[in-house]
C-alpha cells in the first residue's frame, strides 16, 4: 500500500522503488488484486480485464485525497497470467483510452497490448557472482563485452527460442569465446520488433516473445553461473506513440512535453519525457533501479544520451526551446541523469552505467560531486568512426589518413571509453564489418583481424555485435538469425577462433586492461610511420609489471627487419599474431619471440627486430628472464 512518505517522495521526483507501490499488486489470500495508477487528469479510471469481461463499470478506481493523482482499489476473483488495462476517461474533451499498465512486471505477447497479473518469485543460484561482481565490473577489470538482439541471434526453425534456450545456448557461445559480460539490445516490452526494443512501452516487463519474467530471470541466473555478467540496453530518451502506451496518458501530456519542439523526436517520430515532471523522474528511476534489484542485472548502456542534453537534437533553427539560460543544454535532463547515476552506484555501488553519448559532451564519465555525468564509463564513437573510415580506405592510401588511426590517443583518457563495434554499423545499408574491409576475401578477413587485435590492445574495454565474431557477410537483420552456417567455413572458423584467443590472452594479460583509463597504461613507440602505414606501442600495467608490445601493419605487405625500439632487455615472446595459420593468416611471423638488442631506437635503450606480417597486429610480452 502506498503510504504518505512513499507520495511526497513521488511528488518530489525521488522514488526509486514505485514498482513496490505502483501498478498491480496480487494477494490471493485476500482473494484479489491492489491496482494503482498515477492519472491526476483523469475524471474516472477503472480496471477492465478477463475476469470481468473488460467491463468498465465493474473494477472502478478511487482518486486519493491527497491530490497526488493516483487512483487506486481493489478487484476480486482475479487469477494470475490474466490480461488487464486501465479504462482512462479524461477530464478534457470527452477523451477515453484503454492503457497499458506503466508498471506492469509482465505484458500479453505482441501484437496484442494488455498487461498480466503476475508475480515475481524466484530462486536465485548466483550467489558466487553476485559475491565478486564488483571486482569483476571494476574500470580496473578485464571487460570484454558481446551485444546481442535476442530474436535474432539463433532461432528454431524460424521460431524465437525462449529466454531458457537462449541462457543455455548463449552461456555455452559466450564462454567459449571468452566474452567477460552480454549486453542485451532492449528486453523491455515493445511493440513493434522492427524497432529492436528502441521503442519501449513497458518500461518494468521484459518481452514476453520470448517467454515469462521468471524465464529472463533464468537467463540471467544462467548467464551469471557461467561467470558472464548481463548490461541491459534501457532506454528513457523517447518512447512510442502507440496507443495503449505512456502517450497521452490521461488525456493529457503526462509523460512528455506538450510542446512538439519539446516533446516529439523529429528523428525517431516518437514522444521525449517530460524530465523536468518530478513524478516522470521517480518512474524512470524506479525503472532503472527496478532491473537492478530484481533481476540482479551488472549494468545499464543508457541510450541515445546525446538527445537527452541537447535541447536542439535533430532539429533546425525554431524547432526547438532554449533553456532558461537562452542556451541549448536540456538542464532538467542532465539532473536526472545525475541523480540518476547518484542512485545506482549508492544502491548497487558493484554495478555499471555505461553512456551512449556520441558529442565531446565533457565529463560524462567523471563523478558528479566534480560536474561530472556520472556515467561509469562512456562509448567511444569518435574511435569507432574514425577507425572504420581508416579500416575502409585502400590500403595504398591509407599511408594518407594516418591520424584517423593515432588521433583517439588525444582524448583517450578524456573519459573511461568503451570501444563499440555495435548493431548500428551493420544497418541500413552499412553492410558488415567484413565488407567494409577492402580487396578480396583473404585480405578482408586479414584486415578485419587486424583491426580487431589493434581495438584489443588500444586503451579501453571492448564491445562485438552477435556475428562480428566470424565475419558474417551479411547486414545484420532482425527478421532472421545469424550466419551460422557460414562460422563453420574456414575463413570464419580461423576469425572466430581470433576473437577467442583475444579475449583468452587479453584476460590474462594486465598490461592490457588494468590501467585503461589514464596515460600511464599507454605509450606510443612509434606513431608517426604513414610511409608504412605501422604503428606500434606498449601497454603497460600497475606497479611496473611486464609489458606487452603491440606493432599493427595495415598493408598487405610483410615488413621483415622493422626495427622497434623498447625499454628493457631479455626475451619479447609473441602472444599474437593475426596473422598466424590458425587463423587463416599466411603464417608470417617472429618463431614465438625476438630477444632485445642493446642498441637504442626509438628513444629507447633496446630494441627489436621484428617481422610484421602483412595487414595483420601482433603482441610480444617482456620476459626479463626467458
Amino acid at each position: 500500500m502506498l503510504t504518505e512518505h512513499d507520495v511526497y517522495l513521488f511528488r518530489e521526483g525521488s522514488h526509486g522503488r514505485l514498482y513496490e507501490r505502483l501498478g498491480c499488486r496480487l494477494a490471493p489470500a485476500e482473494g484479489g488484486a491492489q491496482f494503482a495508477v498515477w492519472a491526476p487528469n483523469a475524471r474516472a479510471v477503472s480496471v477492465i480485464g478477463d475476469w470481468n469481461g473488460w467491463a468498465p463499470d465493474r473494477d472502478v478506481l478511487s482518486p486519493r485525497p491527497d491530490g497526488s493523482g493516483i487512483w487506486e482499489g481493489r478487484a476480486r476473483g482475479v487469477e494470475r497470467g490474466q490480461a488487464y488495462k486501465y479504462r482512462i476517461e479524461s477530464r478534457f474533451g470527452g477523451h477515453a483510452a484503454d492503457k497499458a499498465d506503466p508498471f506492469a512486471c509482465f505484458a500479453e505477447v505482441p501484437p496484442a497490448t494488455g498487461s498480466r497479473l503476475w508475480t515475481l518469485e524466484y530462486e536465485w543460484n548466483d550467489a558466487q557472482w553476485m559475491a565478486t561482481r564488483r571486482a569483476r565490473n571494476a574500470l580496473d577489470a578485464p571487460i570484454s563485452i558481446y551485444e546481442v538482439h535476442l530474436g535474432s541471434w539463433r532461432r528454431s526453425n524460424g521460431a524465437f527460442l525462449g529466454y531458457r534456450e537462449l541462457a543455455r545456448e548463449l552461456a555455452g557461445c559466450v564462454r567459449d569465446l571468452g566474452f567477460t559480460h552480454v549486453e542485451l539490445l532492449p528486453v523491455t516490452e515493445h511493440p513493434f520488433y522492427g524497432s529492436w526494443g528502441y521503442q519501449t512501452t513497458g518500461y518494468f516487463a521484459p518481452s514476453a516473445r520470448y517467454g515469462t519474467p521468471q524465464d529472463f530471470m533464468y537467463l540471467v541466473d544462467h548467464l551469471h553461473q557461467n561467470g558472464i555478467g548481463v548490461i541491459l540496453d534501457w532506454v528513457p530518451s523517447h518512447f512510442p506513440t502507440d496507443g495503449h502506451g505512456l502517450a497521452f496518458f490521461d488525456g493529457t501530456y503526462l509523460f512528455e512535453h506538450s510542446d512538439p519542439k519539446q516533446g516529439l523526436h523529429p528523428e525517431w517520430n516518437s514522444s521525449i519525457f517530460n524530465y523536468g515532471r518530478n513524478e516522470v523522474r521517480a518512474f524512470l528511476l524506479s525503472s532503472a533501479l527496478y532491473w537492478l534489484d530484481k533481476y540482479h542485472v551488472d549494468g545499464l548502456r543508457v541510450d541515445a544520451v546525446a538527445s537527452m542534453l541537447y535541447l536542439d537534437y535533430a532539429r533546425k533553427e525554431g524547432e526547438w526551446v532554449p533553456n532558461a539560460y537562452g542556451g541549448k543544454e536540456n538542464l532538467e535532463a542532465i539532473a536526472f541523469l545525475r541523480m540518476l547515476n547518484e542512485a545506482v552506484y549508492r544502491d548497487h555501488p558493484d554495478c555499471v552505467t555505461i553512456a551512449e553519448e556520441s558529442t565531446a559532451w565533457p565529463m560524462v564519465s567523471r563523478p558528479t560531486y566534480l560536474g561530472g555525468l556520472g556515467f561509469g564509463m562512456k562509448w567511444n564513437m569518435g574511435w569507432m568512426h574514425d577507425t572504420l573510415a581508416y579500416m575502409k580506405q585502400d590500403p595504398i592510401h591509407r599511408k594518407y589518413h594516418h591520424d584517423q588511426l593515432t588521433f583517439s590517443l588525444i582524448y583517450a583518457f578524456h573519459e573511461n571509453f568503451v570501444l563499440p563495434l555495435s548493431h548500428d554499423e551493420v544497418v541500413h545499408g552499412k553492410g558488415s564489418l567484413v565488407g567494409k574491409m577492402p580487396g578480396d576475401s583473404w585480405q578482408q578477413f586479414a584486415g578485419l583481424r587486424a583491426l580487431y587485435g589493434y581495438m584489443w590492445a588500444h586503451p579501453g574495454k571492448k564491445l562485438l555485435f552477435m556475428g562480428g565474431e566470424f565475419g558474417q557477410r551479411r547486414e545484420w537483420g532482425h527478421d532472421g538469425e545469424l550466419e551460422w552456417r557460414a562460422s563453420a567455413l574456414p575463413e570464419h572458423h580461423g576469425l572466430r577462433r581470433w576473437v577467442a584467443d583475444l579475449n583468452r590472452t587479453y584476460r590474462a594479460q594486465p598490461a592490457l586492461w588494468q590501467v585503461d583509463f589514464a596515460q600511464q597504461g599507454f605509450e606510443w613507440v612509434d606513431c608517426s610511420d604513414a610511409e608504412n602505414s605501422v604503428i606500434s606501442f606498449l601497454r603497460k600495467p600497475r606497479d611496473g609489471g611486464a609489458a606487452v608490445l603491440v606493432a599493427c601493419n595495415f598493408t598487405p605487405l610483410p615488413r621483415p627487419n622493422y626495427v622497434l625500439g623498447v625499454p628493457a632487455g631479455g626475451f619479447w615472446r609473441e602472444i599474437l599474431n593475426s596473422d598466424a595459420r590458425d587463423y587463416g593468416g599466411a603464417g608470417w611471423g617472429n618463431l614465438g619471440g625476438v630477444e632485445a638488442s642493446p642498441i637504442g631506437a626509438h628513444g629507447r635503450p633496446f630494441s627489436l627486430s621484428l617481422t610484421l606480417p602483412p595487414l595483420a597486429t601482433i603482441l610480444l610480452k617482456h620476459e626479463p628472464h626467458g
